[in-house]
């Protein structure tokens, strides 16, 4: 039987307090919950101190380029969709940098998980404004105040119509370890934003704060409504509303390659007939 044990203990860089630790934790209990053993993992992080995650996970790792997750997580899953591909980063790395890949992931519906670490600032540069940082936010950078409008990942992918949109708090680990299990399980490109504290950088977000504002959504809740869905992802502010958000059945990107049929790709034999096809239609 698999257990958390099984995901290794590790010393961290973290400051202490800090939210990534809830994080940590849940995302162990999840895999555990599923029924996953470290071989069956594969976890992909950029640059930040969200994206050290993975060091501290007995699992298979790729740690790339700021901003670069989800290209390498997709074509991960695509080679091999035999692995349970989580592709985790802080707001900066996959809304900022990675921003365009966050939208290109959303559209495609590869089957993966998004765990992205949203403490509202980029605290492993010492404390910048990040796309979800409120406007106004001010910093030693933005000493006048953040100036852009805050981005809302989770009102963004609900609009674009993703197929699996849920927003946790690293304050609240067993409700978040649901939700990551959730994620992982569902069949398609699933979103969770998770809030976290920046005990270090940003003295606004607290984990007083979080307790003010944050409540689950009701057990009565239909994540299928659509409609509902966007205005609940709208709300964020005096209220801002824990759970899944939105999900829906949608074909994946990867069921539309008929090689794949034949099993993953990485358990394939390389056809050098079929490669010197491909390439005599170059010449």
């Amino acid at each position: 039987m698999i257990s958390v044990e099984d995901y290794g203990k590790y010393e961290t860089a973290w400051c202490p307090g800090c939210g990534n630790f809830g994080i940590l934790n849940s995302l162990k209990k999840a895999l555990v919950a599923c029924g996953l053993a470290p071989h069956q993992v594969l976890l992909v992080s950029g640059i930040g101190q969200a994206a050290k995650t993975p060091h501290y996970l007995k699992a298979n790792v790729f740690n790339g380029l700021h901003g670069r997750s989800l290209p390498v997580a997709i074509g991960a899953k695509l080679a091999n969709p035999e692995l349970t591909v989580i592709a985790e980063s802080g707001d900066g790395c996959m809304y900022g940098e990675g921003g365009n890949h966050f939208l290109a992931a959303l559209r495609r519906n590869v089957d993966l998980t998004i765990l992205a670490h949203d403490n509202r600032v980029y605290g492993l540069t010492k404390g910048q404004a990040s796309p979800t940082s409120e406007k106004g936010f001010v910093t030693k950078a933005q000493p006048h105040g953040a100036f852009a409008a805050t981005f809302n990942p989770v009102a963004v992918a609900v609009t674009m119509g993703a197929s699996f949109v849920a927003r946790g708090y690293a304050g609240l680990p067993e409700h978040l370890a649901g939700l990551i299990a959730q994620a992982i399980n569902h069949r398609g490109t699933a979103l969770v934003d998770i809030l976290q504290p920046c005990v270090s950088f940003n003295k606004v977000n607290t984990y007083t704060w979080y307790k003010e504002h944050c409540y689950t959504l009701a057990e009565d809740y239909d994540p299928r409504n659509h409609a509902q869905a966007i205005a609940t992802a709208l709300e964020f502010g005096e209220r801002i509303p824990l759970g899944v958000i939105y999900k829906k059945e949608e074909a994946l990107f990867e069921d539309q390659f008929p090689v794949l049929q034949n099993g993953p790709l990485a358990g394939q034999e390389v056809s050098r007939e079929g490669l010197r096809q491909i390439m005599q239609g170059y010449l």
